[in-house]
């Protein structure tokens, strides 16, 4: 027998009656009347719970605290014990991380570069459309990137159906002598049916696939006016802190007349690889694109690190070279280096 004390559970009336009968006969004589008073007031309580609450009370049991319920709409609460991969937080993978309709989170990288250094500006474009028009080596550039999810678990499967937009600007923002114009811009709203998997590949887990419409834009007037449609199909993976994104796309095709970058596949190929390694907070990030043509060989590389500042923000590095950083930069080789800061949504 156990040193803590014994409990009751009373499961009637009937049976709370027989303990407080035996409770009273151990009780000294004096306290009997006052007793036999109370239990004498609990039997004339009609309603069974407000009198299994009075024997209750005789008998020196204690009611368990109920549990508070979930206020409309919240979720509950993860398992603050638990770490969950960058990709289950990403596309709500886990039971512990999904939620409901219409909640706005992170989809690609959110930063700001106050400082970066192009070795290598466009010239010929912008002076294609204003030919007096200069362009400093340094820039601030910038990129907002958030999805939406519109239905889940689409007719009882693993799929959800998110819309999704990444906005991306260079700012010649120390370029006072032309009022520090926006050089580029490029607007990319997504549609992603998003299928949820779990199977083993060559030592990685495979996490997801999402299939969808992208449409991707600089806004400009021409001659500076670039555009494109894609079908996109996207595949992850994940090994311990290691994350692998393989993306493809098939770029539907326009009329020629139309066509505000020609051959832009020749440039930036026809997918791209992503990896991630996740380390004390720190991530380490690198992009790698080819055109797959051994006569041109045109592509381009990415390398990022986000190091711990603040909870939520993380210092960022980033070096790009290569072809179609933006748009308007499709066929131009560009050589960039910046610094700054992301928002930190990998833990």
């Amino acid at each position: 027998m156990s040193s803590g004390k014994c409990q009751f559970k009373v499961r009637n009336p009937w049976f709370g009656a027989v303990t407080v009968f035996l409770f009273l006969a151990a009780t000294p004589a004096e306290g009997l009347s006052d007793t036999s008073s109370d239990l004498s007031e609990c039997s004339k309580i009609e309603d069974n719970g407000e009198r299994l609450k009075c024997y209750d009370h005789l008998a020196g049991r204690k009611p368990k605290e109920p549990v508070p319920a979930l206020k409309s709409g919240e979720e509950p609460s993860q398992d603050k014990g638990k770490k969950f991969s960058y990709f289950s937080h990403l596309w709500e993978l886990e039971p512990e991380t999904r939620s409901g309709r219409f909640p706005i989170s992170p989809y690609r990288s959110n930063y700001i570069l106050p400082y970066t250094y192009n070795a290598s500006p466009n010239y010929d474009a912008v002076r294609e459309a204003d030919p007096g028009k200069d362009l400093k080596y340094e820039e601030v550039a910038f990129q907002l990137s958030f999805k939406v999810k519109l239905w889940t678990d689409i007719l009882g499967q693993k799929a959800d159906l998110w819309v999704a937009y990444t906005q991306r600007s260079f700012w010649q923002y120390y370029n006072f002598e032309d009022s520090s114009p926006f050089r580029e811009t490029n607007y990319e709203p997504e549609l992603l049916l998003n299928l949820r998997t779990d199977y083993p590949l060559l030592g990685l887990r495979g996490r997801f696939i999402n299939v969808g419409f992208n449409h991707q834009s600089n806004g400009q007037a021409e001659p500076l006016s670039r555009s494109w449609n894609r079908i996109v199909v996207n595949a992850g993976f994940e090994r311990g802190d290691f994350s692998l994104l393989l993306k493809g796309w098939y770029r539907l095709p326009e009329a020629v007349a139309d066509d505000d970058n020609p051959q832009i596949e020749d440039y930036l190929g026809y997918g791209e690889i992503w990896a991630y390694y996740f380390w004390k907070g720190n991530r380490f990030g690198i992009m790698l694109r080819n055109n797959l043509d051994f006569q041109t060989n045109r592509g381009a590389v990415q390398l990022e690190w986000s190091f711990p500042i603040l909870e939520q923000i993380s210092g960022y590095l980033q070096y790009f070279n290569g072809f179609g950083e933006s748009l308007l930069d499709y066929n131009h080789r560009v050589n960039r280096i910046g610094i700054g800061f992301i928002l930190k949504e990998w833990d």
